[in-house]
């Protein structure tokens, strides 16, 4: 018997406005101001939001965090179209769609400083915290979505990931079970090129990352990612289909990491910054919806200064707040290690208080010396 073809596959790849803010026509999604404006307002948010958490953590003032400059579209633009009852599954590169989903600013900058209870996040939102564990979240999206489809909700669950968790086995089980039981689940895989050090290119042998999608026999599909257009489109099209039934989708959303992995990383060690940024700053996603902004004749220079300062008056006052904020415990983490107090942690507890304790001393007598 001679040999057949099995199966075959096809990727799109999906861009509708380009870096220089020109719309093709034929694909352009006609969105109202109204819309485009919010769009814009939620890019520059996190744009600002992020420079505003670097210089925290440069002074000092703030922990370790993972920047998002350059990847706003890829979290703004899905969290524009999820509805209410939608759950929002993120990794830890989503600060613009986190801000736009009501996740307060100054939770944000609690979490980054350790303490726990900026892991409480008000759950009418439907937001989880903060996935530090590579891949980690995507199984929990999944029995997100799972569960709503078996309660019957007409809702569904968005969780994002990098292009480093593809190589992860909770990726993989994650699309699995979610094809099998057509869960309506939406993954985003924020390519931005690097898992920390590792080259998109020593990940996988793959063209794209999105045909990861035909082997679990679910759409997938790859996005500029830096096209807040693009994003709109094809994720509006993947809730539409999750919420009739017709089970997951991966959307590739090819971004690039312009800044740090963290600020405890030090990127001229393992990649030429100086071509990098020269090539990717030319597709920045706030730039490219504000060319369009103003061509369409909707922005301009009085507009951009007014929303800068409303927006660096908004987060200046949740800074206030998280700084002022005296309440919270520094021993609050070991609270939550079990849910009943273990003898060998509050040993821990002991200990660290101690430590806390024997700093503050130091820092008096070197004080009044």
């Amino acid at each position: 018997m001679p040999r057949t073809p099995l199966a075959s596959f096809a990727i799109e790849y999906l861009q509708i406005l380009d870096p220089a803010g020109k719309v093709d026509a034929a694909l352009d999604p006609k969105l109202p101001k109204d819309e485009l404006l919010a769009l814009y307002r939620g890019l520059v948010w996190g744009r600002e939001a992020d420079d505003r958490m670097l210089k925290l953590q440069r002074q000092g003032r703030l922990g370790t965090f993972s920047p998002s400059v350059g990847q706003e579209a890829v979290s703004v633009a899905p969290a524009f179209c999820m509805a209410k009852d939608d759950w929002f599954v993120g990794a830890f590169r989503e600060l613009g769609g986190r801000l736009m989903r009501g996740h307060r600013f100054r939770d944000i900058l609690h979490f980054w400083n350790g303490r726990e209870e900026g892991s409480a996040i008000d759950p009418a939102l439907r937001t989880l915290f903060d996935s530090i564990i590579v891949g980690a979240q995507i199984p929990h999206a999944v029995g997100l979505a799972y569960a709503q489809k078996y309660r019957g909700e007409k809702s569904a669950t968005v969780c994002w990931f990098g292009d480093g968790a593809t190589s992860e086995g909770d990726f993989h089980e994650g699309l699995n079970f979610a094809a099998v039981w057509q869960a309506p689940v939406v993954f985003i895989c924020q390519n931005n090129q690097w898992a920390i050090s590792v080259p998109r290119k020593l990940q996988t042998r793959s063209q794209s990352l999105a045909q990861k999608a035909v082997a679990y026999e679910m759409p997938g599909i790859q996005v500029d990612g830096n096209d807040v257009l693009a994003m709109v489109v094809a994720t509006r099209e993947a809730l539409a289909r999750a919420k009739s039934g017709g089970g997951p989708t991966l959307i590739e959303a090819v971004t690039y990491r312009m800044g740090v992995h963290t600020t405890a990383d030090d990127p001229t060690r393992y990649r030429d910054e100086a071509a990098a940024q020269a090539e990717w700053a030319l597709k920045d996603p706030i730039l490219r919806l504000r060319r369009y902004l103003e061509a369409e004749k909707l922005w301009d220079e009085p507009r951009e200064e007014a929303l800068r300062t409303e927006l660096r008056a908004l987060i200046a006052e949740e800074v206030k707040a998280f700084e002022a904020d005296t309440a919270l415990k520094m021993d609050a983490p070991f609270d939550h290690v079990f849910g009943t107090r273990h003898s060998i942690i509050e040993d821990q507890r002991a200990q660290f208080l101690a430590l806390i304790a024997r700093d503050a001393e130091r820092e008096g007598e070197a004080g009044n010396a």
